[in-house]
């Protein structure tokens, strides 16, 4: 078997990511518009905002990892937000999320980030296990509002 190779999510690669990120939704529960998706791909690819990398194994998409940089209130050097990150079920365990988690580190500091972050589910406890790893859990707790929900 080949070594995981991690590079920038190309064009063609669509076909084999859009599985993915199908099954990353399904397992948060979410389900997309097709605008949306591909808004999202094409963001992945050109903006500039967004950044897209994909770990590739023998030829096959086995994950990806979206991230982004902004500004940070705390500080003058912009944050990183690694905002979803999947593994095929199949390649959990092999190494492939910690690659991936590693190249966004890169990425990261040659920009000039301070930080990394990112949040998951409480319940996600096997990307836990990883995340305890090379993470340092946080005390905070996140709030949201949808602008459609009415305020309370």
């Amino acid at each position: 078997m080949a070594p995981i190779q991690i590079r920038p999510i190309e064009r063609a690669d669509k076909s084999a990511w859009l599985p993915l990120w199908q099954a990353y939704l399904a397992f948060y529960q979410q389900t997309l518009s097709d605008e949306v998706t591909d808004g999202l791909f094409e963001r992945l690819l050109s903006d500039g905002f967004h950044d897209g990398l994909v770990a590739e194994q023998d030829g096959k998409l086995v994950g990806f990892v979206h991230f982004l940089e902004h500004a940070s209130t705390w500080s003058l050097t912009p944050t990183c937000y690694l905002e979803d990150l999947y593994v095929d079920s199949t390649q959990r365990g092999g190494g492939v999320g910690r690659k991936l988690i590693e190249a966004v580190y890169a990425a990261a500091e040659q920009s000039g980030c301070s930080n990394v972050y990112w949040h998951t589910h409480d319940h996600n406890t096997v990307a836990r296990q990883l995340y305890d790893r090379v993470g340092i859990l946080s005390n905070f707790v996140r709030y949201e509002k949808r602008k459609w929900e009415d305020s309370v």
